[in-house]
């Protein structure tokens, strides 16, 4: 047992070499690529396994008396839509969560002097990287500058991919602003509005930059999990 009072178990399989193996990690293969993502099931019993499309969100692994679970898919990717001292903290904070970040901002003098150790840092609209295949169904896409050409252009883009998360700051009036010129400008159907999560991140109170950054990855994980707010 650990320190903490959890269990760690183990899982070993036999995969022989043959043609139905091989077939099976080269689907496993084009997930971790992106390409698609997958649920896998082993049956504990007699060690079948069997791959079937995962379109929802939920723990990575699970267990119960007679197989295991397993989500497979590419590695979880946030996209910081726009610079700002809130996405600042929301690059570091990602970047701890195992998150790959990106930030996409064509303003140089907005990115003049900022230092992101480990975040891929392109100058450009983050409505064209989107448009472009920058999304797959593992990525967070969160707008936080405040900024309309920047915030709604890549609210447009993001709600047309897989993304599993997708939000925009900005107060309860200026987010309701912002669906009447989504719906009206941008064409947005119903659907396509309730995919934006406006006010983004869960109501922790926070003021500072750095805590409405914790209340941004707070709430995405919460999706990535597959949590109800209501079971908060």
């Amino acid at each position: 047992r650990l320190p903490c009072g959890g269990v760690l178990e183990v899982l070993v399989e036999n995969l022989p070499a043959d043609c139905e193996v091989q077939a099976h990690l080269r689907a496993l293969a084009g997930a971790l690529q992106g390409q698609r993502r997958l649920l896998r099931e082993v049956s504990l019993p007699d060690g079948t396994r069997r791959l079937s499309d995962d379109s929802c969100q939920g723990p990575r692994v699970e267990r119960d008396s007679t197989r295991v679970r397993l989500r497979v898919g590419a590695a979880q990717r946030l996209l910081l839509a726009g610079y700002s001292s809130v996405a600042h903290y929301c690059a570091e904070f990602g970047k701890g969560l195992g998150f790959e970040v990106i930030l996409c901002d064509p303003r140089d003098e907005v990115l003049e002097g900022v230092v992101l150790d480990g975040v891929e840092v392109r100058r450009e609209l983050p409505s064209e990287f989107i448009a472009n295949g920058g999304c797959h169904a593992d990525t967070a896409v969160v707008a936080l500058t405040h900024d309309p050409k920047i915030d709604d252009l890549a609210m447009l883009e993001a709600v047309r991919t897989e993304a599993f998360y997708i939000g925009v700051m900005g107060s309860k009036a200026t987010s309701d602003k912002r669906r009447e010129r989504l719906q009206r400008i941008g064409g947005l159907a119903s659907g396509e509005l309730a995919r934006i999560h406006a006010p983004i991140g869960l109501n922790l109170g926070s003021k500072t930059p750095a805590e409405i950054a914790l209340a941004v990855l707070a709430d995405i994980l919460r999706m990535r999990n597959g949590i109800e707010r209501a079971a908060l």
